[in-house]
Protein backbone atom coordinates (compact mmCIF):
# COMPACT_ATOMS: atom_id res chain seq x y z
CA UNK A 1 0.00 0.00 0.00
CA UNK A 2 3.06 2.40 0.63
CA UNK A 3 6.76 2.63 -0.22
CA UNK A 4 7.53 2.29 3.60
CA UNK A 5 10.29 -0.10 4.50
CA UNK A 6 10.27 -1.89 7.68
CA UNK A 7 12.46 -0.89 10.04
CA UNK A 8 12.38 -3.07 13.43
CA UNK A 9 14.06 -2.92 16.90
CA UNK A 10 14.14 -5.31 19.73
CA UNK A 11 10.74 -4.61 20.48
CA UNK A 12 9.36 -2.51 17.82
CA UNK A 13 8.25 -3.12 14.10
CA UNK A 14 7.83 0.40 11.88
CA UNK A 15 5.95 -0.04 8.66
CA UNK A 16 3.73 1.92 6.30
CA UNK A 17 0.31 2.28 7.13
CA UNK A 18 -2.24 -0.46 6.47
CA UNK A 19 -5.93 -0.75 6.45
CA UNK A 20 -6.29 -2.16 9.38
CA UNK A 21 -4.21 0.10 11.33
CA UNK A 22 -7.67 2.93 10.55
CA UNK A 23 -9.47 2.04 13.86
CA UNK A 24 -6.44 2.41 16.43
CA UNK A 25 -5.75 6.02 14.80
CA UNK A 26 -9.55 6.81 14.40
CA UNK A 27 -9.88 6.33 18.06
CA UNK A 28 -6.77 7.92 19.03
CA UNK A 29 -8.05 10.99 16.95
CA UNK A 30 -11.09 11.33 17.92
CA UNK A 31 -11.28 10.30 21.78
CA UNK A 32 -7.35 10.95 22.95
CA UNK A 33 -7.06 13.64 26.18
CA UNK A 34 -3.18 13.45 24.23
CA UNK A 35 -4.98 15.11 21.22
CA UNK A 36 -5.34 18.35 23.19
CA UNK A 37 -1.71 19.23 22.51
CA UNK A 38 -1.59 18.43 19.10
CA UNK A 39 -4.58 20.49 17.71
CA UNK A 40 -7.30 19.22 18.88
CA UNK A 41 -9.57 15.85 18.74
CA UNK A 42 -10.91 15.59 15.53
CA UNK A 43 -14.31 13.61 14.16
CA UNK A 44 -14.40 10.35 12.27
CA UNK A 45 -14.23 11.85 9.04
CA UNK A 46 -11.12 13.96 10.15
CA UNK A 47 -9.21 11.14 11.23
CA UNK A 48 -10.04 9.16 7.80
CA UNK A 49 -8.71 12.31 5.94
CA UNK A 50 -5.62 12.29 7.83
CA UNK A 51 -4.59 9.15 7.92
CA UNK A 52 -5.00 8.82 3.78
CA UNK A 53 -2.71 11.62 3.79
CA UNK A 54 -0.09 10.09 5.49
CA UNK A 55 -0.70 7.08 2.92
CA UNK A 56 -0.33 10.01 0.57
CA UNK A 57 3.12 11.56 1.65
CA UNK A 58 4.82 8.34 1.36
CA UNK A 59 3.93 8.49 -2.02
CA UNK A 60 4.68 12.23 -2.80
CA UNK A 61 7.80 12.49 -0.25
CA UNK A 62 9.09 9.31 0.13
CA UNK A 63 8.78 9.14 3.68
CA UNK A 64 6.29 9.65 6.66
CA UNK A 65 4.68 8.38 9.79
CA UNK A 66 4.99 4.66 10.22
CA UNK A 67 2.80 2.71 12.30
CA UNK A 68 4.80 1.23 15.49
CA UNK A 69 3.76 -2.18 16.18
CA UNK A 70 4.41 -3.93 19.38
CA UNK A 71 6.26 -7.45 18.11
CA UNK A 72 5.59 -9.77 20.40
CA UNK A 73 1.49 -8.83 20.53
CA UNK A 74 1.49 -7.34 16.77
CA UNK A 75 -0.24 -4.68 18.16
CA UNK A 76 -0.39 -0.84 16.62
CA UNK A 77 0.61 1.60 19.72
CA UNK A 78 1.58 4.69 17.83
CA UNK A 79 3.03 6.14 14.90
CA UNK A 80 6.24 7.78 14.54
CA UNK A 81 8.39 9.07 11.07
CA UNK A 82 9.11 11.87 9.10
CA UNK A 83 6.32 14.69 7.61
CA UNK A 84 6.70 17.80 5.77
CA UNK A 85 3.52 19.17 4.92
CA UNK A 86 3.35 22.22 2.18
CA UNK A 87 3.72 24.77 4.92
CA UNK A 88 5.98 23.42 7.18
CA UNK A 89 9.78 25.29 7.39
CA UNK A 90 11.50 21.86 6.59
CA UNK A 91 11.23 17.61 7.59
CA UNK A 92 10.06 17.22 10.69
CA UNK A 93 10.84 14.20 13.17
CA UNK A 94 6.92 13.71 14.82
CA UNK A 95 5.85 10.91 17.24
CA UNK A 96 2.16 9.88 18.24
CA UNK A 97 1.63 7.26 20.82
CA UNK A 98 -1.82 5.53 21.03
CA UNK A 99 -3.84 5.90 24.52
CA UNK A 100 -2.16 2.65 27.02
CA UNK A 101 1.41 2.87 25.07
CA UNK A 102 3.09 6.18 26.62
CA UNK A 103 5.70 5.81 29.33
CA UNK A 104 6.99 2.40 27.77
CA UNK A 105 10.03 3.98 25.38
CA UNK A 106 8.77 3.01 22.58
CA UNK A 107 8.16 6.80 20.68
CA UNK A 108 12.62 6.81 22.08
CA UNK A 109 13.14 3.56 20.25
CA UNK A 110 11.09 4.12 17.37
CA UNK A 111 12.70 8.04 16.99
CA UNK A 112 15.93 7.20 17.55
CA UNK A 113 15.59 4.14 14.28
CA UNK A 114 13.95 6.88 11.86
CA UNK A 115 16.55 9.54 12.77
CA UNK A 116 19.10 7.04 11.32
CA UNK A 117 17.14 6.08 8.49
CA UNK A 118 16.23 9.35 7.87
CA UNK A 119 19.97 10.83 7.59
CA UNK A 120 21.76 7.53 6.49
CA UNK A 121 19.44 6.45 3.69
CA UNK A 122 16.99 9.26 2.71
CA UNK A 123 20.45 12.28 3.23
CA UNK A 124 18.27 14.22 4.88
CA UNK A 125 19.72 17.26 7.31
CA UNK A 126 19.42 17.01 11.06
CA UNK A 127 15.33 16.97 10.91
CA UNK A 128 13.22 19.31 13.85
CA UNK A 129 9.93 18.98 15.58
CA UNK A 130 7.78 21.04 16.31
CA UNK A 131 6.58 20.90 19.66
CA UNK A 132 3.62 22.79 21.70
CA UNK A 133 4.66 24.16 24.53
CA UNK A 134 2.09 22.12 26.42
CA UNK A 135 2.76 19.26 25.14
CA UNK A 136 5.21 18.26 28.49
CA UNK A 137 5.51 14.95 27.37
CA UNK A 138 6.84 15.76 23.79
CA UNK A 139 9.14 18.02 24.40
CA UNK A 140 10.97 15.59 27.74
CA UNK A 141 10.93 13.25 24.83
CA UNK A 142 12.78 15.78 22.21
CA UNK A 143 15.38 16.77 25.67
CA UNK A 144 15.91 12.69 25.74
CA UNK A 145 16.94 12.71 21.89
CA UNK A 146 19.23 15.31 22.67
CA UNK A 147 17.80 17.81 20.57
CA UNK A 148 17.84 21.40 21.25
CA UNK A 149 15.47 24.68 20.96
CA UNK A 150 16.33 26.75 18.28
CA UNK A 151 13.20 28.66 17.85
CA UNK A 152 9.46 29.70 19.17
CA UNK A 153 7.19 30.06 16.26
CA UNK A 154 3.85 29.59 14.64
CA UNK A 155 3.13 26.59 12.45
CA UNK A 156 -0.53 26.22 11.53
CA UNK A 157 -1.81 29.15 13.68
CA UNK A 158 -0.19 26.72 16.75
CA UNK A 159 2.45 28.40 19.07
CA UNK A 160 5.01 25.42 18.57
CA UNK A 161 8.79 25.50 19.92
CA UNK A 162 11.52 24.01 16.92
CA UNK A 163 13.82 21.39 18.15
CA UNK A 164 16.52 20.62 16.33
CA UNK A 165 17.82 16.83 16.21
CA UNK A 166 21.43 15.52 16.75
CA UNK A 167 22.74 14.61 13.19
CA UNK A 168 22.36 10.52 12.85
CA UNK A 169 25.74 10.14 12.93
CA UNK A 170 26.43 12.47 15.77
CA UNK A 171 27.92 9.65 18.21
CA UNK A 172 25.23 10.22 20.53
CA UNK A 173 22.40 9.47 18.36
CA UNK A 174 24.47 6.49 16.87
CA UNK A 175 25.04 5.06 20.74
CA UNK A 176 20.85 5.60 20.95
CA UNK A 177 19.95 4.49 17.75
CA UNK A 178 22.73 1.29 18.35
CA UNK A 179 20.54 0.73 21.88
CA UNK A 180 16.82 0.56 19.94
CA UNK A 181 18.16 -1.12 17.21
CA UNK A 182 19.77 -4.24 19.27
Amino acid sequence: MTPAPTLTTARLELRGPQKRDLAAFTAWVTRSARMDTVGGRGTDGQAWRGFIAGIGHWHWHGYGFFTVVERVSGIATGRVGIINHADWPEPELAWHMFDGFEGRSYAFEAACVVRDWAGRTLGLAPLISLIAPANTRSLALATRLGAMEETRTTVDDEHVIMFRHLPYNDPRAETQAAGAIT
